[in-house]
């Protein structure tokens, strides 16, 4: 496990709920760079370092457990680079139809439902409760916040964060790292870098790309 945050958690709460459901996978323990962290046990799972430590510690596969997109980003791009073998994590207690395709490192939280024909790219979050519709397309990097609803069709882009609560109507495209606001009402296209808030949502700010 990438990271020993509040999302770490979530997630190696994850792969243990997998596990009593006769899943495969057992967590070795945490990964992370805060040092205040070092030698803690979380879970019942030990905190076995900083993150350049992943060489030493004897596993077949990581996840990138950040929340941060652009931070889990640049774990999962130096995780591949290395070679490492990126695991998916699926709670038992999600739906999500046979035909779904999801990519390297997904993390899929409890009470997910995510329906036929829909494609989730690489180091994805599907947070707690949150519902993606037929053939909606995930791009990498991004983060669906709990109890977030995207209708049929929608297009999310690379390192998009759709906030907690927040809707979108179908056949709409949310920008590559864009922000939709907790609550808001997505009925028109959100560009790329930028953040729409409210009902319906307007984009009050661009920000610059990049950052």
């Amino acid at each position: 496990m990438i990271g020993a945050g509040g999302h770490g958690q979530v997630v190696a709460d994850i792969l243990l709920r997998s596990r009593e459901s006769g899943g495969p996978a057992e967590v070795v323990g945490f990964l992370d760079d805060d040092r205040a962290l070092d030698g803690r046990t979380i879970m019942g799972l030990p905190v076995l370092g900083t993150i350049a430590r992943v060489s030493e510690v004897d596993h077949d596969g990581v996840i990138a457990a950040i929340g941060d997109n652009r931070v889990r980003a640049r774990v999962f791009a130096a995780m591949r680079e290395r070679g490492e073998r990126i695991v998916t994590a699926v709670h038992p207690a999600a739906v999500v139809a046979p035909d779904v395709r999801l990519g390297d490192g997904v993390m899929v939280c409890a009470g997910v439902v995510v329906n036929t024909g829909t494609t989730v790219a690489d180091d994805v979050i599907l947070n707690t409760g949150s519902t993606i519709d037929h053939h909606a397309t995930i791009g990498p990097h991004a983060h669906v916040a709990p109890g977030a609803h995207l209708g049929g069709g929608v297009r999310v882009g690379e390192g998009a964060l759709i906030g907690v609560g927040a809707a979108v109507i179908p056949d709409r495209r949310i920008g590559d790292w864009s922000i939709v606001g907790a609550g808001a009402a997505v009925v028109e296209d959100v560009p790329p870098h930028a953040t729409a808030v409210g009902v319906p949502a307007r984009v009050v700010r661009p920000h610059p790309q990049g950052t």
